[in-house]
């Protein structure tokens, strides 16, 4: 199998659009219908007036510097979703192509796929919410494309077994797209240090959680460098904005207070998890490497609308495979978990 052979004969044709500033980024700037007499908006220096560097070079830098990459392993995106779809789009063809999604899982994989016209195939993970590999290798057919896994998944909050995900890039004729998203909460290396050996691999990162910073819209993509050549190929000319290059390059310069932040929340998740097995209608806290807890309970619903009542907003996860009466909980400041540990116990289903 090579990359090639995955992609799209449309992609692999496609002449892309050429942007200004793909040719010069400084200098007297009369080549794009910006406005030479200055902004409506002054942020800290920057010239909001002129489109952004459209291959966010310094950013991918960082990026890279921090998840042990070169920056030509380095997508940026709008948040991990368009790298999500973009890899669709490119190695997907509509009505002809499918996607395999191991769930319970993030629903966002099946969304894309269902937007771009893309079938959607599904297997099970395990009873201890793992991949059922020979289940899921026998689930792929010749057109599979793309296989998702959600390390730790949302919302089962567990890793996956990083053997079985390499096992799967081993044996599968498609892209395995590992989404990292949680990882930052959890005691289990990146599957990044693998692209460079591993060409069918791609891993998701995202600033959104343990960074703290959802409001900017920042993901990434780390692949290898043909499938980010390709993703750089079809993405909107300046998908990712001058302020949120800015935010994203002064947070990354603040490691130390992240990991005191995320220790932080480890701690909670840890009381969190004690306080709610104590509580009699809650059947199962599940173990978790994420930033929230998935409970079973005797009525989810019921308890769902109860904490609504006060105020307290957790999500339903029950209409997904296994996982009846099953509530998404995220670990809040220890403020808020009182609250809510408060609320449970004086609830009776």
């Amino acid at each position: 199998m090579t990359i090639d052979s995955l992609v799209r004969p449309n992609i692999k044709a496609l002449k892309p659009y050429r942007a200004a500033r793909h040719d010069h980024v400084s200098g007297v700037l009369l080549d794009a219908n910006e406005n030479s007499f200055g902004s409506a908006l002054s942020f800290e220096g920057l010239e909001l007036n002129r489109y952004p560097d459209p291959y966010q070079l310094e950013l991918r830098s960082k990026l890279g510097l921090l998840y042990g990459v070169q920056s030509e392993n380095v997508f940026l995106g709008v948040g991990s979703d368009e790298a999500i779809d973009l890899l669709i789009r490119i190695f997907c063809e509509p009505a002809s192509d499918s996607i395999l999604v191991i769930e319970p899982t993030y629903g966002m994989y099946r969304v894309a796929a269902g937007i771009n016209n893309v079938a959607v195939r599904s297997v099970l993970l395990t009873d201890d919410f793992q991949i059922d590999l020979p289940a899921t290798l026998k689930a792929l057919k010749p057109r599979t494309k793309i296989v998702f896994c959600c390390s730790p998944n949302n919302p089962t909050a567990n890793v996956l077994r990083r053997e079985d995900i390499l096992t799967l890039c081993n044996q599968a004729n498609a892209l395995v797209v590992v989404d990292e998203a949680y990882l930052d909460f959890a005691d289990s290396p990146s599957l990044a240090d693998r692209v460079g050996s591993v060409s069918n691999l791609v891993v998701l990162r995202t600033l959104s959680k343990a960074w703290g910073l959802a409001g900017i819209r920042l993901g990434c993509a780390i692949a290898d460098p043909d499938i980010i050549s390709l993703m750089l190929k079809i993405k909107a000319p300046y998908n990712i904005n001058a302020l949120t290059s800015a935010e994203a390059s002064k947070a990354l310069e603040n490691r130390a207070l992240i990991k005191r932040t995320t220790a932080a929340i480890v701690a909670e998740r840890g009381r969190l998890y004690g306080a709610l097995r104590t509580i009699p209608y809650i059947r199962q806290v599940y173990p978790s490497d994420a930033n929230f807890l998935l409970i079973r309970c005797d009525d989810a619903s019921v308890v769902y609308s109860r904490l609504a009542q006060k105020g307290i907003i957790v999500r339903d996860r029950s209409s997904e495979p296994k996982l009846a009466n099953c509530l998404r909980i995220t670990v809040g400041t220890p403020e808020q978990n009182d609250l809510l540990i408060k609320a449970m116990k004086e609830l009776t289903p």
